[in-house]
């Protein structure tokens, strides 16, 4: 059986979503979702659970898309990460199951007590002399 292939593929930058129009309906794929959930080996570790947990990446952002072949795409986001292919299959598993994703994901946050949001590192404030 074929892969599914995307009829039109848009970067919404501002919104920070990438759209994949496919033929029986549209997905809006959030950069954030993406990112943490990237097929790369960065991510998904060298063998079974061996997966990293991406913590801090609300606000990230995609800023280049680029095809690889006639199978995936390239996605390079803001904060360096530039490794795995978005096979066609696995894009419309995110977006058929994106709901799914996501409250996976936000469990494993919660049971490692850690946040979507990027840490802040604060300076010590000192008066002038």
């Amino acid at each position: 059986m074929t892969a599914p292939v995307p009829k039109a593929i848009t970067l919404h930058k501002q919104s920070k979503v990438l759209e994949l129009r496919w033929d029986d309906e549209t997905h809006h794929l959030p950069a954030e979702l993406l990112r943490v959930l990237s097929p790369s080996a960065e991510v998904r570790g060298h063998g079974a659970g061996d997966r990293i947990l991406q913590t801090g990446k609300k606000y990230v952002a995609i800023t280049h898309v680029e095809p690889v072949g006639r199978y995936a795409l390239r996605l390079v986001f803001d904060d360096g990460h530039d490794s795995g292919l978005y096979t066609w299959t696995y894009l419309r598993d995110l977006g058929d199951r994106q709901e799914r994703h996501w409250a996976a994901y936000e469990q494993e946050l919660k049971q490692a007590n850690a946040s979507r949001l990027p840490a802040v590192t604060l300076k010590a404030w000192t008066p002038d002399a």
